[in-house]
Order: structure tokens, then sequence, then C-alpha cells
């Protein structure tokens, strides 16, 4: 749930036109690639639904209890089609999403906020973050399910209401904006780990962002570009927000 934005520029130059998705699907390193990131993406979703419903019962007025609780709504709804695509792959969508509920779970349990404000902080910052590195990742696979993976993670028209009351928050009281930017670093920092885990645990995530013969990969040098972009759209929603990067 992030604010608007254009659409994720493909890194160019680091890769070619997509596979085709018919014949890339063929391929079992890919198809398992593929299952894997819906699984993350699936279970991540139904986790920000979790920890949204949670941030509802710190809501300050019943309209911001409405808020979130709306926002929880909207990221519940995009499981389904998640599911679906995995059940035409032959995937059981439970055992695709199995092996990310604990370094998920994990990553929340480390990042539990204290209070009202750092849950809106972190689920503006904190998913922003794990929605654009799927996005760096969706480069790499075949047409439709790149298309499908960036709509489950489009902005669900909520992030001006985070925008608006932090922003509103820091105004009444500058030193909040202090406690908020180092809980925003901690979370950018903490994201990054858990991604580079993710990947790192997984063999066929890991094989399909090195590429093959017939398939384009990332070298060491997109990958440092890819951290940059990802680096830059956390210092954009920073400013969004009013904190200092």
């Amino acid at each position: 749930m992030t604010a608007s934005r254009e659409e994720p520029v493909s890194p160019v130059g680091d890769r070619d036109a997509a596979t085709d998705g018919p014949l890339a699907i063929q391929d079992p390193v890919y198809r398992e690639a593929v299952v894997d990131l819906l699984g993350a993406i699936a279970y991540g979703e139904i986790s920000a639904f979790e920890r949204l419903v949670e941030d509802g019962k710190l809501a300050p007025t019943l309209e911001d209890k409405v808020a979130i609780e709306t926002m929880a709504s909207a990221e519940f709804a995009k499981v389904g089609r998640l599911h679906e695509r995995l059940r035409v792959l032959g995937a059981d969508p439970f055992a695709a999403m199995t092996p990310f509920r604990g370094p998920i779970e994990e990553f929340h349990d480390y990042t539990a906020p204290s209070d009202w404000f750092e849950g809106l902080v972190k689920a503006y910052v904190g998913d922003g973050l794990a929605d654009d590195f799927y996005r760096e990742v969706a480069a790499y696979l075949d047409p439709g399910t790149r298309d499908l993976v960036v709509a489950s993670l489009e902005e669900t028209g909520h992030a001006a209401f985070v925008v608006d009351r932090v922003r509103s928050a820091i105004a009444a009281d500058p030193r909040l904006g202090g406690r908020l930017a180092l809980w925003a670093r901690r979370l950018m920092g903490e994201a990054l780990t858990q991604a580079q885990r993710v990947v790192a645990d997984r063999d066929a995530l890991s094989a399909l962002l090195a590429g093959g013969v017939d398939r384009p990969g990332l070298d060491l040098a997109a990958i440092g570009r890819m951290f940059t972009r990802l680096t830059e759209r956390h210092a954009e929603r920073m400013a969004e927000l009013g904190l200092a990067s």
C-alpha cells in the first residue's frame, strides 16, 4: 500500500523481453520460481491483512479505525487471484505459502510497532519496500505472471490517509518526526535483509535472478542498480511522509 506512482520501469539493459509465458512454464525451475514468488506474495498479503486489523485496535478515532480496516480488507481481497494462478500452475496455494510463513512472521516480530504512528509508517514504508522488491523480481517473469504480480502490488487507494495522519502528527509534535525517521530506517534495513534471505533460501528464486543460457539475469552491476532503485524509492516515501531519509 504505497502512494500512487508510475508503473515500475523494468531494468532496461539488465534483461531482454520477457520470456513467452506458456514456453517458460514448461521449464520446471522457472515454474518453481513462479510458484515460490506467488506463494511469498500471497502470504505477505495475508500477513498485511492481519497486521492492519491489529493496528485498527490502536486507532485513536473511529474514522481512523474504519480507514485502517478498509485497507486490511483490500489487502485480503488480492489473495484470491494469486491462489487461482497457483492452481492453474498445478500448485497447492497453501503449500506454496508455507515456506514463507516463518520468514515473514519473523520479520514482523522484529518490527512490531509500539504505537499507532509506528504502525502507519510500517504499513507505508515497510510494505512499500517489499512491494518494490517483488516488482523488481517480476521484471524477469513471463508477461502474464508479471502482470498479475504487478496488479497484486498496486496501491489500494488509502496511501493519502497514512500520509495525512503522519504529517499532521509531526506538525503537532515535531519530535515525533525524529523517532519515526529512525523507525523507518530500521524497517528498511530489516526489509532488505529479509528479501535477501528469502531469495538465498529458495534455489529456484536464486536461479531466476541469476538467469541462464536462454534467459537474462542479474549480474553484480544489475544487482547494484536494483538496490539503488529500492533505496531511491524509499527516500521518496520518506519525503512523502515528511521524514528525513
